[in-house]
């Protein structure tokens, strides 16, 4: 959706070692946005988009309008729905639709071979693939590493707008995360216990409103009450009016 960061350019430079035309779309695409989100004051930062994408080698960059995305007789929607229910759904319960619906209206004009996408929406990455999968789309989701700052954050294009002492509350939450990897690479398989160790990291923080801390699996999402196989780890949180998520991989050790 624009204000490009290094963790976007950094689907491009994969997209750049194994494909010989690079396409990029941005587009802040308003279904994704609920009631009480402000679709106005999400960053908007063309002309350095611009220069970003051409400096790291983009062939096409598509950039419609919404009046041309939806015209005024648009009326389909793409909805999956398990991987659509919790977390994020739950959260903000138009947003994976909007997402799905103009993930495909896009794989459906641009037709990629490889579309490539950020852990760092972990949630949306699986919805993707299992709309990909399920709508017989032919092209393959390439799941691409999260890109932090040098203390952990995941980047983001609304880090922008944490003042400093938000900045410096923010990292709280992949530390919560780190915490959480740590207790079951160190043999906690209680996801309460987990949980907890998680959750002491952010109520230590004044001023941090945890929305959710869970244990999943990897590839369903569900909860798990025992760690089993490869897990992952959600968070999100809430500081002033900025609102981050973040996750991590583990698997469990043999």
């Amino acid at each position: 959706m624009g204000a490009l960061h290094e963790g976007h350019l950094s689907l491009i430079h994969q997209a750049r070692k194994h494909c010989s035309m690079v396409v990029v779309s941005i587009f802040v695409n308003p279904l994704q946005f609920g009631p009480a989100e402000d679709l106005s004051r999400y960053p908007r930062t063309v002309k350095i988009d611009q220069h970003r994408c051409r400096e790291s080698g983009v062939n096409l960059l598509f950039w419609p309008s919404s009046e041309e995305f939806y015209p005024k007789d648009f009326q389909t929607s793409v909805k999956v729905n398990r991987l659509s229910q919790r977390w994020e759904g739950e959260a903000r319960p138009t947003h994976f639709e909007g997402v799905t619906t103009v993930v495909t209206k896009l794989l459906c004009l641009v037709r990629p071979n490889r579309s490539y996408f950020g852990q760092k929406d972990y949630q949306q990455l699986l919805v993707i693939k299992q709309m990909v999968q399920d709508l017989n789309i032919d092209t393959k989701i390439v799941r691409c590493p999260t890109i932090r700052e040098s203390d952990g954050l995941a980047l983001s294009s609304r880090n922008r707008f944490l003042s400093e002492s938000q900045r410096r509350k923010a990292v709280s939450l992949s530390a919560a995360l780190k915490q959480g990897v740590q207790a079951i690479k160190q043999g906690a398989r209680n996801v309460r216990i987990i949980q907890s160790s998680m959750q002491k990291i952010l109520r230590k923080i004044s001023g941090v409103k945890i929305e959710y801390l869970a244990v999943c699996d990897a590839k369903t999402l569900e909860p798990l009450t025992s760690v089993k196989g490869e897990v992952v780890l959600l968070g999100a949180i809430q500081i002033g009016k900025i609102r981050l998520i973040d996750n991590l991989l583990v698997k469990r050790p043999s």
